[in-house]
């Protein structure tokens, strides 16, 4: 079965190539004009994953996003923009949406992106393989607990504290901390983390990364501690404390 895409753009000839590339990549699209269709839409018939512009009239993408993630969708969303600046990016990724494509984009990226994200989610589409069940094989007691660097994650139920400090993270900062906090003291190269994290590396001029990393430390660095994640200029990032 073929995955379904929600597809949001204002810009009419943008909205109908996209839609045109997505549906030839084999995807089912429902393209719409603006965010209230989009909510319309999202609501009545969920689809696997949504491509929404930020500049929309009305509802923008960031209103639709916020609101979908208000209700408990997590839904991956993929957000497009003509805006550049890292505050920009921080403001779609800060409403909760998983990634997000610079425009003018190649339409391979953004098939790149989405194959990522659906892969992330499991929503690939495909009939489940049967598995032979282990025989005699005894159940393995969940992890409830992880600690590293004076942070406590519960990978079960998805928490993280610093200390007696809960932290509000998105899906994706809270899978990339458990990362770094599952490799601590191990410096992982970007390309590794773009694996791990996205299943996709989007190359040396990608600042995605970048941004979620400086996200997370402004969630976890608290006034008068030390720093927990760190750059190895050229390599990647670490988690420590110093």
């Amino acid at each position: 079965m073929s995955q379904t895409v929600l597809l949001a753009e204002d810009d009419r000839a943008i909205r109908h190539a996209l839609e045109r590339a997505l549906t030839l990549e084999g995807y089912r699209v429902t393209a719409v004009a603006d965010g209230v269709e989009a909510l319309a839409q999202a609501h009545t018939s969920p689809p696997d994953v949504l491509v929404l512009d930020v500049m929309m009239p009305g509802i923008d993408g960031l209103q639709v996003c916020r609101v979908l993630r208000a209700e408990g969708d997590r839904t991956p969303i993929l957000m497009l923009t003509a805006l550049v600046e890292t505050q920009d990016r921080i403001a779609g990724l800060d409403a909760g949406a998983d990634d997000y494509v610079v425009k003018p984009f190649d339409v391979e990226e953004v098939f790149a992106r989405l194959r990522a994200l659906l892969r992330r989610t499991g929503r690939t589409g495909a009939a489940p393989v049967q598995v032979p069940e282990p025989e005699e094989t005894p159940e393995q007691p969940p992890e409830r607990s992880l600690e590293a660097a004076g942070l406590r994650m519960d990978p079960q139920a998805r928490r993280a504290w610093r200390g007696e400090r809960e932290l509000e993270l998105t899906r994706t900062e809270f899978e990339l901390l458990e990362l770094l906090a599952r490799n601590a003291g191990i410096v992982l190269d970007h390309a590794t983390i773009y694996d791990r994290i996205w299943g996709y590396d989007f190359g040396p001029g990608s600042k995605n990364l970048a941004v979620y990393v400086g996200y997370l430390r402004r969630k976890l660095d608290e006034p008068g501690a030390p720093p927990l994640i760190h750059t190895v200029r050229g390599v990647g990032y670490v988690l420590r404390e110093d």
